[in-house]
């Protein structure tokens, strides 16, 4: 009777573990798991769909230039599954290059501004009093910037390519998460895991990295997710203002673009296939988001 009640115990609380409940609000969430499910057909697409492209993304069909609408138009025999540009090029070879292009410039871009912003606003926060004071006003003159003008800025200045497309988009996309993470940091300064480090003479960078950010990443995890599709939407702006990728690279913003500029002579596809993408990996996101955020904090909902 007492082993009974002993693993009964021991069941009660491992199913009270913060990530276990978690867990199980995130999958009895259907639109969390829909974009969950979601995401992975997309990165799936963007890391296999080479193999299955008869084309390259810059290989030019000659035999469809000047003839878009009979012979450019999607068709599996030709092996053009999404059809072809209005140059000629394979739209599913150059659909899966875009995917790939934008989802590594949204994860990177996200990378550097979780890492940056939650190391600076957890450095803040737990030191306080005039260092924080300082460290958060630079954070204030850099927000008054134009984000988008210091992008654009710097790919006129520097030359237009990916690394200064990241370099752009790093620069300032740490800012917001500083400032969020700042503020949980100085919820949980005084709690007594925190007091207790600091009495067996811990030092403070140890206690930033060992208790401080672990019990942030809650936060800073759904944050992520929902600065993805944010890091996203930029980089496909400043592609399609024609600063972004350039060719033969291509990405969801330029492949829009271009075909914004030629539906008028009846190649939606051309248009439809790149934005199918890019919507359906946007809301993909922010359902994750969203049900990552109602699973760590239900009382928020």
């Amino acid at each position: 009777m007492e082993m009974l009640a002993e693993t009964l115990s021991e069941q009660d609380v491992k199913g009270r573990s913060l990530w276990a409940d978690a867990r199980k609000r995130f999958f009895q969430n259907k639109a969390a798991v829909t974009g969950m499910i979601t995401l992975v057909l997309v990165f799936l697409f963007a890391f296999l769909g080479t193999y299955f492209a008869k084309y390259t993304n810059d290989e030019i069909d000659f035999m469809v230039i000047g003839q878009v609408l009979e012979l450019g138009s999607p068709s599996i025999e030709t092996g053009h599954y999404f059809g072809t540009d209005d140059l000629g090029r394979d739209l599913f070879a150059r659909v899966v290059q875009g995917t790939q292009i934008s989802l590594m410039v949204g994860i990177v871009g996200a990378a550097i501004a979780v890492i940056a912003g939650t190391l600076y606003g957890a450095t803040a926060g737990y030191v306080g009093g005039r260092v924080d004071n300082i460290m958060m006003r630079i954070v204030d003159i850099l927000m008054a910037v134009p984000y988008m003008f210091v992008i654009i800025l710097l790919l006129v200045i520097f030359g237009r390519s990916i690394s200064m497309l990241f370099v752009g988009i790093g620069l300032l996309s740490w800012l917001e998460m500083s400032r969020i993470v700042r503020g949980q940091t100085l919820s949980i300064k005084n709690k007594e895991f925190i007091e207790a480090a600091q009495a067996t003479g811990v030092p403070g960078f140890l206690i930033i990295i060992r208790h401080i950010v672990p019990n942030l990443m809650g936060v800073v995890a759904v944050y992520a997710t929902l600065l993805v599709p944010l890091m996203i939407l930029t980089e496909s702006f400043i592609s399609f203002l024609g600063l972004g990728v350039q060719e033969p690279d291509t990405s969801w913003g330029a492949l829009i673009f271009e075909g914004a500029g030629t539906m008028q002579y009846g190649t939606l596809w051309q248009l439809v296939f790149p934005l199918f993408f890019f919507v359906i990996t946007l809301f993909a996101f922010f359902f994750v988001g969203d049900g990552l955020r109602d699973a760590l904090d239900p009382k928020d909902r």
